[in-house]
């Protein structure tokens, strides 16, 4: 695709929205179109198999479907029609996204046992043998691959194994992973998995997606209906039947969407992987140059979130230190980790080691004007 006039280039550091190359920019630009028409339903479609093929999944077995919104949309989707009436959803809880999940579950008054592990560890994963053992009223184990409140990468092959030996289906939030970390759905005994075209992809806001066992989502047909917008066989079999979202699709962000994936392709999944783990390395060199640790043991890290102990005294500012750096093309993130001073560096977009060495230069001009000497600490 030509580009008619770069974009002024920002890196972003925070949790997504993502940095983005300007062809996926430029791709929203299209003439007029119905959403209805032949073309765009191809365009549909194609993407749909990408993002199957993606996480290696059989097309046989696994579809996509897709709905308008950002992810929380998809983790309402599948919380209210995957869960069969008098029967429970278990979600394996120990981070802010998977408490959303927990939330969702409240909101519909579908029965949950919320399974709580501290936000900075991995989840015992006897106490999660123990609880399917325990309640076999438990049809959904839920939880998120990579909570990205924290950097903890959860341990979702050996969750998975444990849902499907106590009868249950497997639904994970790899809305932070996906397209980033090379996953395989069936190896990693995913039945549901779910993602967001701004996150790990690197194209824009308004389509979110779960990958899913065909099956499975064909039992929910005559599952209790506790939403018509976010109905997930409803959406499915729009698209089985028609090839099309059952209401208007986000017709811009699907063009984003295709020219991401094709960049995700040229690239290659080790190749991306590589790179951001570059990244990830640099985030840990510049803190350490500053004077700064990571709260989350590096050994349970998911090499795409550093969530940073902020300097406990009265000199650091996180707004400050957020508007140096935002004036400077760099935006990070505040903490989400309740009754501890910190900030999140991420590296989930289109961002190489450089750009990360380049922020540290930012960040260490940033913290001399808060009256910090080096280290810090």
């Amino acid at each position: 695709m030509e580009i008619v006039k770069p974009v002024k280039r920002n890196v972003l550091l925070n949790p997504g929205p993502a940095t983005t190359s300007d062809a996926v920019k430029y791709a929203q630009v299209v003439p007029d179109i119905c959403p209805r028409e032949q073309e765009f339903v191809d365009i549909m479609t194609g993407v749909r198999k990408d993002l199957v093929k993606i996480v290696h999944g059989d097309p046989d077995k696994y579809t996509a479907v897709i709905f308008t919104g950002s992810g929380t949309i998809v983790q309402d989707a599948c919380v209210n029609s995957l869960v069969p009436e008098g029967k429970k959803l278990c979600v394996v809880n120990n981070g802010a996204y998977s408490a959303r999940m927990v939330e969702i579950a409240q909101y519909y008054h579908i029965p949950c046992v919320n399974l709580e592990f501290p936000t900075t560890g991995l989840p015992d994963l006897d106490a999660v043998k123990k609880a399917l053992q325990d309640d076999q009223d438990i049809a959904v184990v839920a939880t998120v691959h990579h909570e990205t409140g924290t950097g903890v990468l959860n341990p979702i092959k050996e969750i998975g194994q444990l849902a499907h030996d106590n009868g249950c289906i497997f639904v994970v939030d790899t809305i932070s992973t996906y397209g980033l970390i090379p996953i395989d759905i069936e190896e990693q005994n995913i039945d549901f998995l779910m993602s967001s075209a701004q996150k790990g992809l690197g194209a824009m806001t308004g389509a979110s997606w779960t990958i899913g066992n065909i099956q499975e989502i064909k039992k929910s047909k005559n599952y209790l209906t506790r939403s018509y917008y976010c109905n997930l066989f409803m959406q499915y079999d729009f698209f089985d039947r028609v090839g099309e979202m059952h209401f208007t699709p986000p017709v811009q962000t699907m063009y984003a969407l295709q020219q991401a994936v094709k960049e995700y392709w040229e690239e290659g999944e080790i190749a991306r992987w590589e790179r951001l783990t570059k990244c990830w390395q640099a985030v840990h060199k510049g803190l350490s140059e500053i004077g700064l640790s990571s709260v989350i043991d590096k050994a349970i890290q998911g090499h795409l979130v550093v969530t940073v102990k902020a300097p406990d005294d009265e000199k650091f500012d996180f707004t400050q230190l957020h508007d140096y750096c935002y004036e400077r093309g760099f935006t990070i993130y505040p903490g989400k980790m309740f009754g501890l001073k910190t900030f999140r560096l991420c590296n989930l977009g289109l961002i190489t080691e450089n750009d990360v060495n380049d922020f540290f230069v930012i960040a260490k001009e940033a913290f001399a004007e808060m009256g910090y000497s080096f280290p810090v600490s």
